[in-house]
């Protein structure tokens, strides 16, 4: 295992953060908009997201590079831009962390599927070695290769990721079938470790989909599967649609009060994804206390 996984697991169960892009929104951003190219024009915004997190006690924060593949910029025109705003986003991570938490940065999907030739293996493998060696510049201590539903293109974001020598967390979003612990391509939390670990993750995953109860039993499973530690990113339930806008109601109490069997599932590294904000993170540490 990693050195930096070694000391952050020594002291049991480590607290990540919370969602990007509600927080950015919160601050200004319109809804629809892309959050990453923030990081080159309203820096000072960014930044508070991530320092709330901190001030709220997460270890771990991420980055606002979820989507900031040159790939998945190009839908904005700002291909030509990624490189700065990968480095910018992990820069403006690493000042805000000040020591006190380590930043693991983003790595989103592309937004184009493989299987219906809309890029190809080449295309992808060349834009996230792009991102990886820009997150590595601007100072991140690992990267995170977060909601993956496309297993191959999960297995090209780690290697290009591997390439950069810094630990590698990898995720895959669980949403599809009756259980919901499909992927949307089909693939289940056994075939997603054993890929995953296969591609070289030093730790394993799943974020986003569902909320945080479902995720017990994927823990569980994907800890079956594999021996390397869990990171589980759930979201504050599914959205309601309250006056024609979308709404999380799961509290962060509600929310805290299954940390106790994700851990007893096997989770290592515990956090929240969509609808969750500074008080989950709070209540997580909290409850972990």
């Amino acid at each position: 295992m990693h050195d930096l996984l070694k000391q952050l697991l020594s002291n049991g169960t480590v607290v990540t953060d919370g969602a990007w892009g509600t927080q950015m929104q919160a601050r200004g951003l319109p809804i629809g908009e892309a959050p990453d190219p923030w990081n080159l024009s309203n820096p000072d915004k960014v930044e508070e997201v991530a320092c709330a997190y901190v001030e709220a006690g997460s270890q771990i924060i991420l980055t606002n590079t979820f989507g900031a593949s040159s790939v998945c910029l190009d839908r904005h025109g700002m291909a030509d831009k990624a490189f700065a705003i990968n480095r910018e986003g992990a820069a403006i991570s690493k000042r805000a962390a000040q020591g006190r938490a380590k930043v693991f940065a983003s790595i989103g999907p592309s937004g184009k599927m493989l299987m219906m030739g809309q890029t190809t293996e080449e295309e992808l493998q060349a834009s996230f070695e792009e991102q990886a060696r820009a997150l590595a510049e601007g100072g991140a201590d690992a990267l995170i290769v977060e909601t993956m539903s496309d297993p191959n293109e999960a297995r090209i974001a780690v290697a290009a990721a591997k390439q950069t020598g810094l630990p590698v967390v990898a995720c895959m979003v669980f949403d599809a079938g009756k259980n919901k612990d499909r992927t949307m391509m089909g693939t289940t939390p056994e075939e997603a470790a054993e890929l995953m670990c296969k591609a070289g993750a030093d730790v394993i995953g799943s974020n986003c989909g569902q909320g945080i109860e479902g995720f017990i039993g994927l823990c569980r499973r994907l800890k079956s599967a594999c021996d390397k530690p869990i990171w589980i990113k759930a979201n504050a339930g599914l959205p309601e649609l309250v006056n024609g806008e979308a709404v999380y109601t799961t509290t962060p109490q509600q929310f805290a009060q299954h940390i106790g069997a994700l851990v007893n599932a096997g989770a290592s590294f515990v956090g929240g994804c969509c609808g969750t904000n500074p008080d989950f993170i709070r209540a997580v540490r909290e409850t972990l206390a």
